[in-house]
């Protein structure tokens, strides 16, 4: 026997949401993650927003991300959760539901500190993704099409940094070149030796570029710089290249 927990009233906050042309055609919908909870939102002609479809999910959603493949009419839905899974959704139309295409286990339930679900940046070319936890553990998904048009998935690639915690990550816009993706890392590693509190106070932040060699099938730490310890979020500015990721 399986046991469903359903409230009465749903959740109306709104954890994270995005935006994208997830039915095909024209149109431009938003996602938006309520708890567990996931809708479907569309500006009508008078730009009020209708739900076209509300989903369950019996899990805690942590972040959610749009991509599309080169040539492709629509958008595709990845969504990170407690469920120690990578989900890729698409939107059908006429069954007006959610079509999961793609469930990869990378780690155990929960929000656990170390199992990544908290993070997700695509590459701005929907060749790629790279999902992250809140510390130490990266992994990177190359996403690619079959001979029959249907969107695949690679095995995981490991970005790890052992003693770092993230704040933030993002695909970075640099055309048709290796897929890059930036983070904003702090590493802990001498915090954890010093019973004095002057190396954890001393800490600094870095703005941490990864690139996934599309030949090689391979994750590389290309360079890292100091930035400001303010600094807590990364966005992705098209056509700007990775000198130009803004945090």
């Amino acid at each position: 026997m399986y046991l469903y927990s359903l409230t009465l009233q749903q959740a109306t906050g709104i954890l994270c949401a995005i935006n994208g042309s997830f039915s095909g055609g024209k149109y431009q919908e938003i996602v938006v993650a309520r708890g567990k909870v996931l809708d479907l939102l569309r500006p009508d002609e008078n730009g009020k927003l209708q739900s076209l479809l509300s989903v369950e999910i019996f899990g805690a959603i942590r972040s959610l991300a749009q991509f599309r493949l080169t040539g492709a009419q629509k958008d595709y839905i990845v969504v990170g959760s407690d469920s120690g899974r990578i989900v890729i959704l698409e939107y059908n139309k006429e069954k007006n539901t959610f079509d999961k295409i793609h469930q990869e286990t990378f780690g155990k339930s929960g929000c656990r500190r170390i199992v990544p679900g908290q993070y997700l940046a695509i590459d701005p070319k929907g060749r790629a993704v790279m999902i992250g936890a809140c510390e130490k553990q990266k992994l990177v998904y190359v996403l690619n099409r079959d001979t029959a048009a249907r969107l695949t998935i690679s095995s995981p690639l490991e970005a790890h940094k052992s003693h770092t915690i993230v704040y933030s990550i993002c695909g970075v816009d640099c055309g048709f070149d290796n897929p890059i993706f930036a983070a904003i890392e702090l590493d802990y590693s001498e915090a954890d030796q010093d019973p004095t509190g002057q190396a954890a106070s001393e800490a600094q932040k870095h703005l941490t570029f990864y690139e996934l060699d599309l030949g090689l099938n391979h994750v590389s730490r290309k360079w890292s710089e100091q930035v400001d310890n303010g600094a807590n979020l990364l966005v992705t500015v098209p056509g700007w290249g990775m000198d130009r990721a803004v945090c």
